[in-house]
């Protein structure tokens, strides 16, 4: 049986890897999956903000359907809240797995709601370590309230070490453990790098000052930001070895990529925007896969995919059907997967409570909606959405914007107490 590895960055540009552009050598084992594998030019997260594409992760379904998804993020006022987090009873992508016989396991950053009513284990995950909310330092494992935020199996542990690192050891771990039941598996690794505060292996000595203030917005570099990303690349390169070393690796479909568009010190070039943004810096984000039993290597496609495909993909090449209640929003891309070149056509829509922000991807084409502003932009000749188009193809722009308003139709109103969070502004950088 096909086993899983789906690796989540937080946070990561566009152009961060050296796969995609990057101008620093910071990923060489991420280089290498592609190498190894295929690599994905028109890839998109459900949200340019992490939680909402959290959910859309383990459901496989908009976002949007779930309260708890409206929050732009879910921040630490809502622990207790019995509304806001995944609920128990909505099947997941780790839990129709583990129904169909999977071992499954979250290591790393959960964000979708805190205990006692909601949790890692009560959403399908039999076993997981790493912290609750969207982010905690990195040596201290506070989060922005100073809370200590480390959890395994829902109790509170600590554990010494750099965050990055811990995670990828108790990742290798279950790659071992794997190996020795022979027990088919997903393993999620949701990283928290590179998301602030900005601290490499070197930086102990800093974190005490930031219990409380993790957002560190008087901190960081991209030398800093680089090195991050160079943490969480060997993690990802013992994950694979440790497959292959298993002989776990030929029929295990690892995915690397990121939870929405990069951040201060990312790359997005040659895109513009980053997190909270529907400009392509806030949505587009790199897509890394290998299978070696199934994928051919070295190959690239630029299929339209989003974050919500990989359930139905995970699915598709288990085996297992979906929730017959719960249909898929996602697409299965194991054909693409199969042959780069097998590529179908498809529409893709994001909504923003935050500045109203509204957008369809359609082939070349992207209608994009900000405040009381329209554009149209051809992605083929513009991925930096410069030109705008909209007075030029004023029929397409009408028709786009139809399109998006009969898909808005069909999915909830955001609720008029949801939120967004916007962690810096003009005052603190210009």
């Amino acid at each position: 049986m096909t086993s899983f590895v789906f690796i989540l960055a937080d946070d990561l540009g566009y152009a961060d890897l050296g796969c995609y552009g990057g101008r620093a050598p910071v990923s060489p084992a991420i280089d290498r999956l592609a190498a190894e594998g295929l690599r994905f030019t028109q890839g998109y997260s459900n949200s340019p903000v992490c939680s909402p594409t959290r959910f859309a992760l383990m459901t496989g379904r908009y976002q949007y359907r779930l309260r708890g998804a409206a929050e732009e993020p879910m921040t630490g006022k809502f622990r207790g809240s019995t509304e806001v987090g995944l609920h128990p009873g909505l099947p997941t992508l780790p839990s129709l797995l583990r129904d169909a016989g999977y071992r499954t396991a979250l290591v790393g950053k959960w964000h979708l709601g805190y205990p006692p009513h909601f949790g890692p284990l009560a959403s399908g995950y039999d076993e997981h370590f790493g912290p609750l909310s969207g982010g905690v330092d990195y040596f201290t494992h506070t989060d922005s309230q100073g809370r200590h935020d480390l959890m395994e199996n829902g109790a509170e542990v600590e554990r010494a070490g750099y965050l990055t690192d811990l995670l990828s050891e108790r990742a290798v771990d279950f790659v071992r453990a794997r190996a020795a039941d022979r027990e088919p598996f997903l393993l999620s690794l949701h990283y928290t790098a590179p998301h602030w505060p900005w601290e490499t292996r070197d930086d102990a000595g800093i974190a005490p000052g930031l219990v409380g203030r993790i957002a560190h917005l008087d901190g960081g570099s991209i030398h800093v930001y680089r090195r991050m990303i160079e943490h969480m690349d060997e993690g990802v390169g013992r994950v694979v070895e440790a497959l292959d070393v298993a002989g776990l690796g030929e029929d295990t479909l690892v995915v690397f990529t990121s939870d929405n568009g990069g951040e201060r010190f990312s790359d997005n070039w040659p895109l513009v925007g980053g997190k909270m943004d529907l400009t392509e810096g806030g949505i587009r984000v790199p897509y890394v896969v290998r299978w070696p039993k199934v994928v051919p290597r070295g190959g690239v496609t630029d299929q339209l995919a989003i974050t919500m495909d990989w359930v139905a993909t995970f699915l598709a090449a288990a085996g297992v059907e979906p929730h017959p209640d719960h249909p898929l929003d996602g697409a299965s891309l194991v054909p693409v997967l199969r042959d780069a070149q097998a590529t179908f056509d498809r529409a893709l829509f994001w909504r923003m409570k935050y500045r109203n922000q509204r957008a369809v991807r359609e082939g070349r084409w992207k209608y994009l909606a900000i405040e009381d502003d329209e554009y149209l932009f051809d992605l083929a000749a513009d991925e930096r959405e410069r030109a705008n188009l909209a007075r030029r193809h004023a029929g397409r722009l009408a028709a786009m914007r139809e399109r998006f308003a009969a898909w808005n139709a069909r999915m909830p109103r955001a609720p008029e107490e949801a939120g967004y969070s916007l962690v810096y502004t003009r005052k603190d950088m210009p």
